[in-house]
């Protein structure tokens, strides 16, 4: 008689499995069923603005809405691209980009590299240095107009409406996120990989550049990646700071969205697109590095 509950606690715990069971295949349903609903949430205007830059003009008003074109069509891109400064603004933006991108990894690496390993300014540097980024673009955005249009009078050089106006002031502007993240990145690479190749003999300068330097390519290539969509996307500087000669992809496609005569849809829809493929192809090609740069130099905070 002493064993005679055992089988009714085996049914207890095999009754409490099965719930637990069915709680878990509840909460995954729904789970997936949230994830499904936020993708086709943010995949949809998307889905919308590509098909619509392929849509014959007739097919733009049309009730109910055409979903697919029967007849896709290129017209728009070409129209776009040649005869409303697409070109011109896509080489821009690249140019821009590109520029920026490579001044803030130099100097963000260096900057982050001098504060981990030699304390440069202190403890409190990198905070500081991080903290620029809380000011807002708008609260500046004036005097940096005023100070571009009357940079001739005062050095001489013209950066009202110039690509090398736009790099400078994205390069400030990108800079502290730039230093922040190789400076956190640096600070959990183990220092004895360098202290042990100074001992071989050396210099600092080596050390940085064939030990350091490769270990902190995931960083890099997050901080490059940062620097490159912030400045391939940022509209508020462009719009102020260009007029015809240095405007940016972002400042045309606003100006087809609201100063346009007609029904361009298909023009507005194109040219967002194009803006896409840049984007897409560094995430394709960095994706490895990204993730990796992106979480392990951020674990760990300021020194105390």
């Amino acid at each position: 008689m002493a064993g005679a509950p055992q089988p009714r606690r085996r049914r207890e715990r095999g009754s409490s499995g099965v719930v637990q069971g069915r709680r878990f295949r509840v909460g995954a349903v729904l789970r997936w069923l949230l994830l499904s609903l936020y993708t086709l949430f943010l995949l949809a205007p998307l889905y919308w603005v590509v098909v619509t830059s392929i849509k014959p003009t007739d097919d733009y008003l049309r009730t109910p809405p055409v979903w697919f074109p029967g007849k896709p069509t290129s017209i728009h891109y070409g129209t776009a691209l040649n005869q409303m400064r697409g070109w011109r603004a896509i080489e821009n933006s690249l140019v821009v980009a590109s520029l920026v991108t490579i001044a803030s990894v130099v100097i963000g690496a260096l900057a982050g590299y001098s504060m981990a390993r030699f304390r440069t300014g202190g403890k409190h540097l990198a905070f500081w240095v991080l903290s620029q980024r809380f000011l807002p673009p708008i609260a500046v955005v004036i005097p940096i107009f005023l100070m571009y249009r009357n940079a001739p009078d005062w050095i001489g050089i013209q950066l009202f409406d110039t690509r090398s106006g736009l790099v400078l002031l994205y390069t400030v502007f990108v800079l502290p996120f730039t230093i922040w993240m190789m400076y956190a990145y640096f600070r959990q690479m183990p220092v004895e990989l360098e202290e042990a190749a100074l001992v071989d003999g050396c210099s600092r300068w080596q050390a940085l550049w064939r030990i350091a330097w490769p270990l902190a390519a995931p960083g890099i290539v997050s901080a490059g990646a940062f620097a490159f969509i912030f400045s391939f996307t940022e509209f508020l500087f462009a719009l102020v700071l260009t007029s015809r000669q240095a405007v940016t992809l972002p400042v045309v496609i606003s100006g087809m969205a609201t100063s346009f005569q007609g029904a361009l849809y298909g023009e507005s829809s194109a040219l967002p697109v194009v803006s896409l493929v840049p984007a897409l192809l560094l995430g394709i090609l960095v994706q490895r590095h990204l993730v990796r740069g992106l979480t392990l130099g951020a674990v760990q905070g300021l020194p105390l």
